[in-house]
């Protein structure tokens, strides 16, 4: 048979589940039969081996029994705390019998377990021995296993119950006992000791003394007592153990070799097991792994400064997790800081304490976990408060709780069921504001277990209630207690006490009522409630309240919000006039400080109480908190400092988006808006602009006080007049652009008062109370809830039943007089205020419901009370309970463990495991229906078509528990031709197949097909029969249910969904519709799968529609074939798998009836939407349902219905992205005419574009308004239509107000090309304003308006008059370009500029620095260019240059500033034109070395030179160096090495980019280069070691005869040169006249002792050495002093006579 293919993922719950435990029982027995044949196999070979080896085979088999039996037990119970000792005996069995070992063989060491505490909640483990030792001792494995393990609470068998229930006990006595389960080797030496360890089995593993006697006998009876708890049976076994004591005896010795021999196959058999062990927990680690998940993440906090706060995570995986936790992300080191930090981790619970709390230690914690599969983290934040001064402690630490222990250890895996029971309960409790209360009870529960205690909550209208300075909870051990230190009204309403042990819970509830404290003032109203904060932010906070029942007499004129700093004791007023509506902007705040509230109403008498203080609210920004740096001051005054980030340059921010008007009132506008994206770091600040909605005279709200925050609050508006909006953004850098401005918002409370309810109608509940049920305000808005008022009749005096609002239409008023006569009426409240009173209902006698149902002429068999009509808990009888509309008896489970959803009726005292809500119409009961139709009978005869409705069929089983039963049923074939206003439900029991008398489950009409039947006994059969009822009547019941028995479900999977059902069928398609399972299974249904086949096809041939499960409780079904009959089922799944099918749906044709209409959607001129819908087929009684996603639209304040004959019309009244969805309507009381529209996204856009477009027709505007300066300084105002006909009207109006035509304005409208144009010769300061176009075409109209205001029309101005000046100056000589510069390719600056309009009479003079620069040339003006050209260009040349044209009509002047920024632009162009005349780089040899050089135009000092080697920047030393010399620019590399190899790259950077020229100095380049540089080098070698005369000898030395001569000079050379002179060229020959001498290597001497004539002459001195040689030549010239004077005197004649 084929299957889905989900199917074959998942077990489907007949085999999983049936077939499941019908192999685990047969499992079970083949091990019984197994350890048996063991048993068996070993006894045989008894006789050839020696009593000892016999004794310990029995010891070991004793201790495999006690172990195995153990393990039963817990798989039975399904416990988590497994012994060591009996997983690892039992796993020594199974491998000693899997491998053929004898009994002999599997000798077993002693082991002992304790009962290890295990993580809260932990997982149920259902693994076997083996797979339990691969384990660590908090890891939990998924239910499935890949064993068949016996698995408790879904056998199907009593033998297997009775197993469970002896397993059960023998787990309770042990836990009881507090004794861990120890298998140890026993001593045969004391025969009084072993026969009285026999009795007691479950403590001690003594059954090998009993296999002594009986080998199989012996057996059996141990089986039987583990089985059946048989005393006697056990009795007897001790006897024959006594007597086999003797038999032992005969055999105790043995001889050594015997001995060695066993003791060495013990070691053996010891070690292959270890290895055998080991092996299988390394086999199974891979199969067991899984990442870390967090069971328990870490919990956040709010604490005050010096307190302790712990951090509890618990995680499982295995490996077991590091676990590891983080502050800011950076690792906890409890050593760096000790004592304050301390990290525990116990039992799978890990912990993070930290002490003594301060400022510094508000941050993010964060837990992660890590094993080789991956890493999972967990985040907390704990947030430190401090308090100005001292405080009193008492206020903020009212109480302490005291924390249950079962978060330690979860007791569910030692017992099947907890029995959970409140005694002394509280009751029906009523306080006084002011007062303490206390409610307390007593709790039982059974079996008591030691060292585990429940869960304890409290609950209040569904919220669970925490410890605070107004409440304290306590829990005595027996006992839990909520204390109210203080009541106020805000603490009324349903309070449930939760208790829970493991999985299992109980909770009571009963109501709380507190009543007003005495006026101070009489006829003052009272104090109202629920005051706490909307909104917050840096500005303004939104505070909301309730208004009080009481009203003191007079009606409320308003209320007082007073404020008080966080701190201080100091309230003050915050608004001077008493404010109707019950929200309200609180201004004038301190931006980070904390503030408390409370508000006073007011009316003529006077001020009431105040409210009970909200809690603390810090004026901060949400949105900026992320932007915002915090830091401690110290002390703390209750400011927070913030300090904002660095700003960056200046940015002008950009406009505002999204700006919207959120809240509305006759007192003040809320706006709204989203910052701008651009805005750079620093903050940013807002200024709110109004403008009335006729005109475009925009003024600045707050021009004294700019708003920190994007939202801003509005008072002073006008009432009734209509507004517009918008808000522009400004830094340091100025303000910006507006925001787009909001749609015009009417001043005036958009939220109306609520209408008052209807129909009020009172029952009977208990002797003190009453039932009311109302219908619900119409239309209402932000419903609050309702007031309920009672009245003694006759008395006048009317008494609130409730001070708190309820919500939903029914409530029980309690603490009524017995016997009296009461009327009632109720008044809805929303914000804007308390509706008008209903009217009073009829009046009603106090006192307990009794009797009703069904009339005995409809269904005689029913006379016995019905079961579960006086279930009272809480003071709540369930029989009092009715049901909705549509929402009955779905989506909730008996004993889930889940927190209380929020209760729909907060009078509504039954706690229920079923949601049971109220049905929105009464239903009168069967015997009233019955009167009503008797005395009415002449009308329902003249409604021939109307008849009772046929019998509902199909009754199934949704869930079934303990005590209850959820039946669920088709609703009749038939309806009668009316609506089917309720079910009744009977039932009757079924004893041995004989059925009982009916009764009645029921007494007003359900009006789903699904009820749940309470208060019946467990395991017990019964049979149902239904009823459906309509105006005509109660219809024939059903056939009589099939037998159901009353027992609690337990299976994993879901049940079956219910209500399936087809609808909008056509040829290739349909919808199917269907409702949750009641029973959701072990986990929530996470989704449905949807199976079709052919109604004729047979049962194999079931094919899936969805691949994934969908969670919707709908599909449409597409791709069906056209005329062909197709059956639908629809089955749920959950975490464990998939479930039961539902009823089959159908058969149905696909096909597309005649007639058959779809959904239409239209909208009107007036930009209306709706959806329309028109039927042909419609009965007299049929009815148009809408709804939304196949959810009934009725009650939606966002759409109207209206129908009218065959046609309906669903009108959205704010189509909005909340109206996404599918909208479908139903024909009631056809053959399934339905239709549905889809309404998406881009439908959404289209409708809305569409409505707009017909609610506002518009002219198309081309392009909008916008201005233009003109050549002479004239401004144009222009736009352009797309098409204006001869009818278009064109007014022109500035700052509200029309302007005609006329000197000022002139003004042009052009029909063919749709512009209109309006001229002004100058803009004056009276033209700031507002501009707008207003086009009128007909019906549609349109405008375009352009604002300037401010910056914007200073700079349209400015820019005029510029225009207008340069048109002026243009009439004399002007420049056309004004002064430039240009650098050339020679490295010059040329500045020039071009004119016009000049003259030879034109003169143009330069200027530097204000000094006349004089000009060689002459400018002739041919070009129009005039040019100053500067060589050389630096730092001198900076300066401003001016140039000025004049003449005769005007002059004109244009400046330069070549300082600081532009004379450094100018600079780098210079430097980059310098870089770019760079030769290329040429490699030069000199002796010192080689020198690479580049030549440039010239050079300066502001460009940059970087040389490089290879890619790495060269470190400049005495052997490598760069210079410049004149234009060259060079690097010397002396004495070069291979290693001086390479590329060189000169980089000459001109302050903004780099130049590059390279060179290779490398391979013949290189070589050439060194070669020529060694022969340079050895050259200057020889110069600088060559022979020389440094100096000392003159070149003439005139001397007189007969004086000495003595000459001396300096000699150098290496090696020392050799010295010899000469005499007119010849070798000078020394005697004693003349002699030379040379000193030292470096002094030679020339002397001539008595100067003669002859002595004159020519000398030379001749150095050489092996670098060569030189000569230095000296004259001498010898006088006589006679001579001398004689020539002197003839020289003196012949001069004489010369001058003559």
């Amino acid at each position: 048979m084929s299957l889905p293919f989900y199917q074959k993922l998942h077990q489907h719950y007949d085999s999983s589940y049936r077939n499941k435990d019908l192999r685990t029982t047969m499992s079970h027995y083949q091990q019984e039969k197994k350890s048996s044949a063991i048993y068996t196999h070993g006894s045989t070979a008894y006789s050839s081996r020696s009593s000892a080896a016999h004794r310990q085979e029995s010891e070991a088999f004793s201790q495999a029994s006690a172990a195995s039996y153990q393990q039963q037990a817990s798989r039975a119970t399904a416990s988590t705390y497994a012994s060591a000792a009996s997983r690892k005996t039992a796993s020594a069995y199974d491998y000693g019998y899997s491998h053929g070992l004898t009994d002999s063989s599997l000798m077993l060491e002693d082991y002992s377990s304790k009962l290890s505490p295990q993580p809260k909640r932990a997982k149920k483990s259902l693994l076997s021995g083996e797979e339990k030792e691969n384990l660590p001792s908090d890891y939990m494995v998924p239910i499935f296993s890949g064993r068949q393990v016996h698995v408790s609470g879904i056998t199907d068998t009593e033998e297997e119950r009775v197993k469970e229930a002896a397993a059960y006990i023998a787990q309770r006595n042990l836990l009881a006992s507090e004794e861990g389960i120890t298998a140890s080797k026993q001593s045969t030496a004391s025969k009084k000791s072993a026969v009285s360890k026999q009795s007691a089995v479950s403590k001690h593993s003594t059954a090998s003394k009993e296999s002594a006697v009986s080998k199989h006998s012996a057996v059996s009876k141990e089986s039987a007592v583990s089985k059946h708890s048989a005393v006697s049976k056990r009795s007897t076994a001790s006897q024959e153990s006594t007597s086999s004591l003797h038999q032992e005896e005969a055999f105790e010795k043995k001889s050594r070799k015997v001995a060695i021999r066993e003791k060495a196959e013990r070691l053996s058999l010891t070690k292959t097991l270890e290895e055998t062990e080991a092996f299988h927990r390394k086999l199974n680690e891979d199969h067991l792994l899984h990442a870390p998940e967090f069971v328990i993440k870490p919990r956040s906090h709010t604490v005050w400064e010096k307190e302790n706060v712990k951090l509890h995570c618990s995680v499982s995986g295995w490996p077991e997790p590091r676990v590891t936790w983080y502050k800011n992300q950076v690792p906890i080191n409890v050593h760096a800081n000790p004592g304050k930090y301390i990290i525990e981790s116990r039992y799978g619970m890990h912990t993070l304490e930290i002490n003594a709390c301060n400022f510094e230690d508000t941050a993010q914690y964060r837990a992660s976990a890590m094993n080789v599969k991956g890493e999972l983290s967990a985040y907390a934040s704990v947030v430190v408060k401090r308090y100005k001064g001292e405080f009193d402690e008492t206020r903020f630490h009212a109480g302490v709780s005291t924390l249950p222990l079962s978060f330690a250890v979860t007791p569910y895996g030692y017992a099947s069921k907890f029995e959970i029971h409140f005694d002394d309960k509280f009751d029906v409790s009523f306080g006084r504001e002011g007062e303490t209360m206390s409610l307390g009870c007593r709790v039982v529960i059974t079996p008591e277990i030691k060292h585990f205690q429940p869960e304890i909550q409290w609950y209040r209208n569904g919220a669970p209630v925490s410890p605070s300075k107004w409440v304290q909870t306590h829990w005595s051990g027996d006992r839990a207690t909520l204390t109210f230190s203080h009541l106020n009204k805000e603490d009324e309403g349903l309070y449930t006490i939760r208790v829970r042990m493991g999985e299992y819970y109980e909770q009571y509830s009963a109501y709380v009522f507190v009543r007003d404290a005495d006026a101070e003032i009489e006829g003052a109203p009272a104090a109202p409630l629920d005051v706490m904060c909307l909104d917050a932010n840096k500005d303004y906070i939104i505070i909301s309240w309730k208004q009080p029942a009481v009203d003191g007499g007079s009606p409320i004129l308003g209320y007082f919000i007073d404020k008080c700093e966080v701190g201080t004791d100091s309230w003050s007023q915050c608004n001077d006039t008493p404010v109707k509506f019950a929200r309200f902007p609180v201004t004038g705040l301190i931006e980070g400080r904390s503030y408390i509230f409370r508000v006073r109403a007011v009316n003529k008498t006077g001020i009431g109480l105040p409210s009970r203080v909200s809690e603390p609210v810090a004026a901060l920004d949400p949105a900026e908190k992320a932007r915002l740096k915090s830091r401690p001051s110290a002390p703390w005054t209750g400011q927070i400092i913030v300090t904002e980030e660095e700003p960056s340059e200046g940015i002008v921010p950009g406009p505002p988006t999204d700006l919207s008007v959120t809240e509305a009132t006759r007192s003040y506008v809320v706006l709204s808006w989203k910052p701008p994206g651009q805005r750079g770091h620093e903050g940013i600040l807002y200024f709110v602009e109004k403008c009335d909605a006729e005109t475009e005279n925009w003024q600045r709200v707050n021009t004294e006080l700019p708003v920190k925050s994007p939202r801003f609050a509005l008072f002073d508006l006008a009432e009734g007049k209509s507004y517009r909006f918008r808000v522009r953004c400004s830094n340091s850098a100025g303000v910006g652009e507006p925001s787009e401005a909001t749609e015009v918002t009417v001043v005036g409370d958009k939220l109306d008062i609520p209408k008052a309810p209807g129909k009020i109608i009172p029952s009977r509940n208990t002797d003190t109370s009453v039932v009311v049920s109302w219908e619900e305000s119409k239309d209402a808005k932000e419903l609050v809830g309702y007031y309920i008022e009672s009245s003694v009749v006759g008395s006048g005096k009317w008494e609130p039943c409730n001070n708190n609002p309820v919500k939903g239409p029914r409530f029980t008023c309690h603490g009524l007089a017995t016997g009296q006569s009461y009327i009632f009426r109720v008044r809805a409240v929303n914000a804007a205020g308390l509706s008008e009173y209903s009217q009073d209902s009829e009046a009603i006698e106090v006192k307990a419901a009794i009797g009703g149902g069904v009339s005995p002429d409809v269904w005689p068999e029913l006379n016995d009370t019905p079961g579960g009509l006086t279930d009272s808990r809480g003071g709540m009888h369930e029989a009092s309970r009715p049901t909705f509309k549509k929402d009955a008896l779905l989506g909730s489970k008996l004993n889930k463990p889940s927190l209380p959803s929020s209760a729909h009726n907060l009078g509504q005292t039954e706690v229920s495991k079923v949601s049971e809500t109220v049905q929105e119409e009464l239903t009168p009961s069967p015997q009233k229906a019955a009167l009503k139709g008797k005395s009415k009978s002449d009308p329902l005869k003249k409604k021939k078509d109307i008849a009772a409705p046929s019998p509902p069929y199909d009754i199934t089983c949704l869930e079934s528990c303990r005590d209850s039963m959820v039946l669920g049923w088709k609703q009749p074939d038939k309806s009668g031709g009316a609506e089917i206003t309720g079910y009744y439900v009977n039932y009757r029991e079924v004893i041995d197949g004989v059925p009982g008398r009916w009764r009645e489950a029921n007494i007003k009409a359900v009006s789903d097909e699904a009820y749940k039947i309470s208060n019946l006994k467990e395991n017990m059969v019964y049979q149902f029969q239904v009823a459906a009822m309509n105006i005509a009547g109660l219809g024939v019941p059903s056939a009589v249910s099939a037998c159901f028995k009353c027992e609690e479900w337990t299976i994993a999977v879901p049940g079956p969904p219910h209500s399936v059902k087809c609808s909008e069928v056509r040829k290739t398609s349909l919808v199917l519709q269907w409702r949750p399972p009641i029973h959701s299974g072990r986990t929530p249904v996470t989704g449905y799968f949807v199976d079709l086949k052919e109604a004729s096809a047979k049962d194999d041939q079931w094919r899936g529609l969805n691949e994934a499960a969908i969670k919707n409780t709908y599909l449409r079904v597409q791709g069906l074939k056209e005329g062909a009959s197709y059956v639908f089922r629809v089955r749920a799944i959950n975490q464990a798998g998939v479930g039961k099918p539902s009823d089959l749906a159908g058969p149905v044709v696909a096909e597309t009836r005649p007639g058959t209409k779809e959904v239409v959607v239209n909208v009107d001129d007036d930009g209306v939407i709706s959806l329309n819908f028109e039927c042909d087929q419609m009965t007299p009684n049929s009815q148009f349902n809408w709804s939304k996603d196949y959810v009934s639209t009725e009650g939606s304040p966002r759409l109207d219905v209206e129908s009218k004959g065959n046609k309906t019309k669903m009108t959205f009244k704010d189509l909005g992205t909340e109206d996404i969805g599918i909208y479908s309507c139903d024909v009631t009381d056809t053959d399934g005419i339905a239709s549905s529209y889809l309404i998406d996204e881009d439908e959404l856009k289209r409708l809305l574009a569409l409505s707009q477009e017909h609610k506002f027709p518009i002219v198309p505007v081309k392009s909008e308004l916008a201005v233009e300066i003109l050549e002479k300084g004239q401004v144009r105002f222009w736009m352009q239509a797309e098409k204006l006909s001869a009818n278009t009207k064109v007014t022109y109006i500035f700052n509200d107000k029309e302007i005609f035509e006329g000197p000022k304005y002139k003004m042009h409208v052009d029909r063919n090309t749709g512009i209109i144009e309006m001229f002004m010769e100058k803009l004056q300061d009276e033209d700031e304003g507002t501009y707008t176009f207003q086009l009128q075409d007909g019906k549609a109209v349109g405008h375009s308006t352009l604002v300037l205001i401010g910056d914007v029309y200073k700079k349209l101005q400015k820019e005029a008059e510029f225009q207008r000046q340069e048109w002026i100056r243009k009439q004399g000589p002007h420049f056309v370009e004004y002064l430039s510069w240009e650098v050339t390719g020679e490295c010059n600056v040329l500045l020039k500029c071009k004119v016009a309009n000049i003259k030879k009479e034109t003169h143009i003079v330069w200027y530097k620095d204000e000094r006349e620069i004089s000009v060689d040339e002459k400018h002739d003006f041919k070009d129009g260019i005039c040019t100053l050209l500067i060589t050389e260009f630096s730092k001198k040349d900076a300066g401003i240059y001016e140039v000025i044209l004049k003449d005769d009509r005007g002059k004109d002047k244009s400046r330069l500033k070549l300082v600081d920024e532009a004379f450094k632009e100018l600079m780098t162009e210079v430097c980059k034109t310098i870089a770019l005349s760079a030769t290329d780089l040429k490699i030069q040899s000199k002796a010192e070395g080689i020198r690479l050089y580049s030549f440039v135009t010239y050079y300066l000092d502001d460009l940059k030179v970087n040389w490089s080697h290879n890619g790495t920047a060269i470190k400049y030393t005495d052997r490598v160096k760069s210079g410049v010399t004149g234009e060259q620019i060079w690097l010397q590399i002396n004495e070069p090495t291979p290693n001086d190899k390479g590329k060189y790259v000169m980089e000459l950077f001109d302050g903004k980019t780099g130049h590059q020229k390279t060179v290779d100095l490398s391979g013949q380049a290189y070589d050439e280069a060194f070669a020529e540089f060694q022969r340079l080098k050895q050259a200057a070698i020889a110069e600088k070691n060559r022979a020389r005369v440094l100096g000392g000898l003159p070149d003439v030395v005139t001397i007189q005869e007969g004086k000495a001569l003595n000459l001396t000079c300096i000699v150098w050379g290496d090696p020392t040169p050799e010295v010899s002179w000469l005499k007119n060229e010849k070798p000078l020959v020394t005697d004693d006249h003349c002699s030379v001498k040379f000193e030292a290597g470096k002094t030679a001497y020339f002397t001539i002792s008595g100067v003669s004539t002859a002595d004159s002459g020519k000398y030379g001195l001749v150095v050489k050495n092996k670098y060569g040689s030189e000569i230095s030549n000296f004259t001498i010239s010898v006088f006589i002093p006679e001579e001398e004077a004689r020539k002197a005197t003839e020289q003196h004649q012949k001069g004489n006579k010369k001058s003559k």
